[in-house]
């Protein structure tokens, strides 16, 4: 018996490992997507669109590896939650993935950067966004029950920056039509970044399952 549970053991912790290698592949991903948001670089954008590719592919990998765990190693309640938990985060950060490939695209549809700069809140949504996915990912590793609890509340932090740049780029777009193309490429950038935040939500409501065994629900995602 004692060797099943180490097998199992040393299962999860090469599950546990796969789940971060992938978080670090996505914020790589979001940080490469608002430079060449934020520098205006095509080029820049064109790598995050090609390396989506290796997150999919990891994001399936690691999702067939839960299945197989939950099928072949039987693991205790406690574990179970960690596996479905592990399965849950994974296709959260191969979505808020998707959301840095399309500002990648986004910016391959712009004309110039004249608007960029003066969004500031765009940088600032991708800073807290890549902070609470740190912070998620810590409270995952260590079944910490309040960091999740605490990094899920930040994204109102996202959402008024959202707000302040939806409420921006409308004043622009009034008064200078010329603007209204790339303003609104811009508000679709701002979008994207909100949402990536609500999936790292979701994030923490996994781990607090994990954790507690409740289901909790602040935002669908």
């Amino acid at each position: 018996m004692s060797g099943i549970a180490s097998k199992l053991d040393e299962e999860l912790r090469t599950l546990r490992d796969d789940v971060l290698r992938l978080s670090s592949m996505v914020d790589t991903a979001m940080q490469t997507a608002m430079r060449a948001v934020w520098e205006f670089k095509p080029t820049v954008a064109q790598e995050v669109i090609r390396d989506d590719t290796a997150i999919n592919d990891f994001r399936f990998k690691i999702e067939e590896r839960c299945y197989i765990l939950l099928a072949m190693q039987q693991p205790t309640a406690r574990d179970m939650r960690s596996v479905i938990t592990a399965s849950h985060t994974v296709v959260e950060l191969e979505r808020i993935a998707d959301y840095a490939v399309g500002n990648a695209k986004l910016v391959l549809q712009m004309e110039n950067a004249s608007l960029v700069k003066s969004v500031s809140e765009l940088p600032r949504m991708n800073q807290i966004s890549r902070e609470m996915l740190k912070s998620a990912l810590d409270a995952y590793i260590r079944w910490d029950h309040d960091l999740a609890q605490n990094t899920l509340k930040r994204d109102d932090e996202v959402d008024a920056l959202d707000k302040a740049a939806f409420e921006r780029l409308l004043a622009m777009m009034l008064k200078h039509k010329r603007h209204v193309s790339d303003a609104t490429y811009l508000l679709c950038t701002a979008h994207n970044l909100e949402r990536m935040a609500d999936h790292i939500t979701n994030i923490c409501e996994r781990v607090i399952f994990m954790v507690t065994g409740e289901i909790v629900t602040e935002k669908e995602g």
